[in-house]
């Protein structure tokens, strides 16, 4: 990195589904702790499978983060010369002509369009979609979602103008433009990751012409403030923005992982496993994984688990567990590896990779009366990592992975789960010590695009803890996945 500028900063965004973060960066990619905001936030959970929040409300998150870390920055002396930003993918929201939204703001946990995924099986060609998308049919994506509102909201459906991603939305609200960026695009599963264009084929079955959906914007190009938000937030009417990058990209750009020798392995509310890279879409994409872009040089190809963090958490309450996390840690490290005897299957908000099964749901195998609700977290642990063995073997089928780069806020709370993640893949994994990798990773990418950084490739992976696998704990797990898969052949794989 070249001698940075003095007193020029970024703001930067991350706009997930359980929070919308904000922070003021300096030109050498450090964080200004002074600065830093979170909002935690939860999309409403409906009874026949959705996960929706408003639209306005959605914006409404975002400027606050904006209002309170200009706040907490007003004494700082120069200017924040540029904006950055990474957004969860695969939101959904439609508008009308005069930007009003027409639907709710769907996030990818929203299944209620799983039975037309069914109907995508049946009228397409799944592998071939799969290949030009880099996405499978499944309710995550925005094929499902359009085709499950243009058959249950029809008059819904006809009103909308454009469908856009939450950050799309917010693109328009405060620039006046409604573009997308190249990354966030290939989240939806209706872009074509190779001609950078919106897939024609599948426009055309869902009967939507390209003028519904966003512009693609260039790699670095950047926008400015509407008159509104310029008179709003006065220190940054000179800004200059650069559209939001997946959340998964910039998570692997944080964490220095953009070579193809590095995967980056996150658990925060789900989970996924992804190697970025500069090159091309591998030929054939393997069956289980996704393959999405950072932008147009870049590559991003991994799988990701519905279930991570937010099942953690849901084990603690419903289990009601009253010990604190470091001596459930404690307690779980006296068992060897699989003691319990148990089978978890982690699909209580379904399967994403490496089956993508719409009807997945979660199941515990060999209960005894003697189980107690250590050796049950223990097992739920460990299923987890064996879900990502799953994608690590996939990966492995075409790439040479030497370094798994871990990060996300369970793994940093629950170092027993790293360790056990180490020890069934088989890999020693290195846990940073930077916590906002996504953050980081946006501020990165931007400063690649003016120049600041040579590549990001060349980055190294901030130090942190290594753990380091154990090959007889090994062993044992290969037997216990080998259970694993075969109920999960017998009760999800059908």
């Amino acid at each position: 990195m070249k001698e940075t500028k003095k007193n020029s900063y970024i703001l930067v965004l991350d706009i997930g589904s359980s929070s919308v973060r904000a922070a003021i960066y300096d030109f050498a990619g450090n964080v200004l702790p002074a600065t830093m905001v979170k909002n935690d936030r939860r999309l409403t959970a409906t009874e026949d499978g959705g996960a929706e929040i408003d639209a306005g409300e959605a914006l409404a998150q975002t400027v606050k983060a904006i209002d309170e870390v200009l706040k907490k920055a007003d004494g700082l002396k120069g200017e924040i010369e540029y904006a950055a930003a990474s957004s969860f993918w695969h939101s959904l929201l439609g508008i009308d002509k005069n930007d009003v939204p027409t639907t709710k703001l769907f996030g990818w946990a929203d299944t209620r369009s799983r039975k037309q995924v069914e109907i995508l099986r049946e009228k397409l060609d799944e592998n071939k979609t799969h290949n030009r998308t880099g996405a499978r049919f499944h309710s995550s994506y925005w094929t499902a979602k359009l085709l499950w509102l243009r058959d249950t909201e029809p008059k819904a459906f006809q009103q909308t103008a454009k469908w856009l991603s939450l950050n799309d939305y917010i693109s328009l609200k405060i620039f006046g433009r409604a573009a997308t960026s190249v990354s966030m695009a290939s989240g939806t599963g209706v872009f074509d990751i190779r001609k950078f264009v919106w897939d024609f084929e599948l426009l055309k079955f869902l009967k939507i012409a390209p003028e519904n959906l966003p512009e693609i914007a260039e790699d670095g190009q950047t926008f400015s403030l509407n008159k509104t938000y310029a008179k709003r937030w006065k220190k940054l009417k000179n800004t200059e923005w650069f559209l939001a990058i997946g959340d998964g990209a910039a998570n692997n750009i944080g964490a220095g992982c953009a070579r193809k020798s590095k995967a980056a392995l996150m658990i925060g509310t789900s989970g996924a496993m992804r190697v970025a890279f500069e090159g091309d879409v591998p030929k054939i994409i393997p069956k289980g994984l996704w393959c999405y872009r950072i932008d147009r040089r870049r590559v991003l190809i991994g799988g990701a688990l519905s279930d991570g963090g937010g099942l953690y958490r849901w084990l603690k309450d419903e289990l009601n567990l009253r010990c604190s996390d470091d001596e459930l840690e404690a307690e779980i490290a006296k068992n060897a590896p699989d003691a319990h005897g148990l089978t978890f299957l982690p699909f209580l908000a379904g399967e994403r990779s490496t089956g993508y099964s719409e009807s997945a749901q979660g199941a515990i195998l060999g209960l005894r009366s003697s189980t107690n609700a250590v050796e049950i977290t223990q097992a739920v642990l460990e299923s987890v990592a064996f879900r990502f063995a799953e994608i690590f073997d996939q990966l492995s089928d075409i790439l040479k992975i030497r370094e798994i780069i871990a990060s996300g806020g369970a793994l940093r709370e629950s170092p027993i789960w790293t360790q056990i993640i180490a020890d069934v893949l088989a890999h020693d994994l290195t846990l940073p010590e930077t916590q906002e990798a996504s953050g980081r990773g946006a501020v990165l990418l931007a400063l690649e695009s003016i120049g600041e950084i040579k590549s990001i490739s060349d980055l190294d992976t901030p130090k942190g803890q290594t753990f380091k696998f154990d090959k007889k704990r090994h062993v044992i797990y290969q037997k216990a996945r080998k259970r694993h898969e075969e109920f999960y052949k017998i009760l999800i794989n059908k």
